[in-house]
């Protein structure tokens, strides 16, 4: 089996093998304490003995970790007078209307456009900065092929900058050599959580005038030197897909100070209607990206417990932190000094195989689900999977583009950091942050347990 699956299925297959700790809406105490692995006095933690569950022996961890998402009582008032509103439409309705003041004074930003996904976040910026056939845009390797998509669907080609191994983020300092009389938006990903070196980017960004559209949908409540991710850009973008810290299953959001902008994905997201118009008339290109009431609704609940749940990732994965960087060959993803709030949408380190006598990732990542730790491998080489090629040879990019220009864009595809990268990270989901700190503990014991008979895995 490939150790390497895409982030949505890796963290929908993880969030179906866990159950809810505690009462419906609550974070709750996720699992008894295993009776090899505890803390020691906040050093090294004691792995469990005898053999590892995949050698035949006893997990380090029977117990579930906290599924997603939580809910309770307040979804399902807001979802059934949503219901019987009969009002189901945002048109017609105001529950999306009020999601969107309440996240835009949360993030202290001029306006906000709930949208149908992230994706659809995204599309409607590109369009806002009438990005089209010709434009290249500045993208990370190491991300969801959303970011992409978003670029190919204006027949526009994505210019990949290769990413910081120590942070997982785009390498902003790699950026400006990428630029080109073409470049029409930098388009930095804030992945896992975390923050791109926004300094970087937007100085960039100031002296050869190119917008900044910021991708920050794993990135709820993020924040660089203090304020939130997602709004230095000329727009942000966030995504409440399920898996996300903010979620109502689909939806996403554009925000932004720059009411032009958002004027024009607000009509956009309404198949071009003009400005709050449900008439039959239409100003622009646009296309249906419209929220619905009922995810306005969820989103409503949902942000009551946002605040709390942030707190918790941020106390356990400090712990976790503390506790792995004092593993040999487990190496925590750095955060750059202005990421002042890491959302923790995903744990993520790499591994290295040396410190584990030659262990594979692949037979790693096995022993360590079967001793009750999910995880997963990350992204693969984005920009080498088939999509991308299959796009560049589509009857509108061989229209477009001269066979000469699409050579040069293939030469362009090399980034050789984000290829190493992909051999050797190591991801847990954000829900596993909404455990106990006994449970970071279980999880380090896991590690040092698999390093302890790493000769027997490889044997084995």
């Amino acid at each position: 089996m490939s150790d390497q699956i895409s982030r949505r299925g890796f963290l929908q297959t993880t969030m179906a093998g866990m159950v809810t700790a505690g009462a419906a809406g609550g974070l709750g105490e996720a699992a008894t304490e295993s009776a090899g692995a505890a803390a020691t006095g906040g050093g090294v933690v004691a792995a469990e003995s005898g053999k590892l569950a995949v050698l035949g022996g006893s997990p380090t961890r029977t117990a579930p970790f906290p599924s997603w998402p939580l809910l309770g009582d307040v979804e399902e008032k807001n979802l059934l007078e949503a219901l019987r509103s009969r009002r189901w439409n945002r048109m017609e309705g105001g529950i999306v209307a009020r999601f969107e003041k309440v996240w835009a004074e949360k993030l202290g930003v001029r306006d906000c456009l709930a949208t149908s996904s992230g994706t659809s976040a995204l599309a409607c910026s590109v369009n806002a900065l009438e990005i089209g056939p010709g434009d290249e845009v500045i993208v990370p390797p190491y991300t969801f092929v959303a970011t992409i998509n978003a670029v190919l669907m204006q027949h526009a080609l994505p210019v990949f900058v290769d990413t910081d191994r120590e942070t997982m983020q785009i390498d902003a300092k790699k950026i400006e050599a990428a630029i080109t009389p073409r470049t029409r938006a930098i388009l930095p990903v804030h992945l896992g959580g975390s923050a791109a070196d926004l300094d970087t980017i937007l100085e960039i960004s100031r002296r050869k005038r190119v917008p900044v559209i910021e991708d920050a949908c794993q990135s709820h409540l993020a924040e660089w030197r203090g304020r939130p991710v997602g709004t230095y850009g000329d727009l942000g973008c966030f995504s409440l897909q399920a898996s996300k810290n903010l979620n109502s299953g689909e939806g996403g959001v554009v925000v932004g100070n720059d009411q032009k902008l958002i004027d024009i994905c607000r009509s956009f997201h309404n198949q071009g209607r003009g400005q709050a118009d449900t008439s039959f008339a239409y100003v622009r290109n646009g296309d249906n990206r419209r929220m619905t009431e009922f995810q306005g609704a969820i989103l409503m609940a949902q942000l009551t417990r946002l605040d709390e749940q942030a707190r918790l990732r941020d106390a356990n994965a400090a712990h976790l932190t503390s506790l792995l960087r004092q593993i040999p060959g487990i190496t925590p993803a750095k955060m750059y000094d202005g990421c002042t709030r890491n959302a923790w949408h995903l744990y993520m380190f790499r591994y290295d195989p040396t410190r584990f006598k030659g262990l594979p990732r692949a037979r790693f990542l096995q022993a360590l689900k079967a001793e009750g730790i999910p995880c997963g491998g990350g992204y693969s080489p984005l920009y080498r999977e088939p999509f991308l090629e299959n796009t560049l040879n589509s009857r509108a990019y061989k229209y477009v583009y001269t066979a000469r220009q699409l050579a040069d864009y293939r030469e362009r595809l090399q980034c050789p950091e984000n290829d190493r990268l992909c051999s050797e990270a190591v991801w847990f989901t954000q829900t596993m942050l909404l455990g106990t700190r006994q449970d970071m503990e279980q999880i380090a014991a896991a590690i040092v347990r698999i390093q302890q008979q790493a000769e027997d895995l490889i044997k084995g």
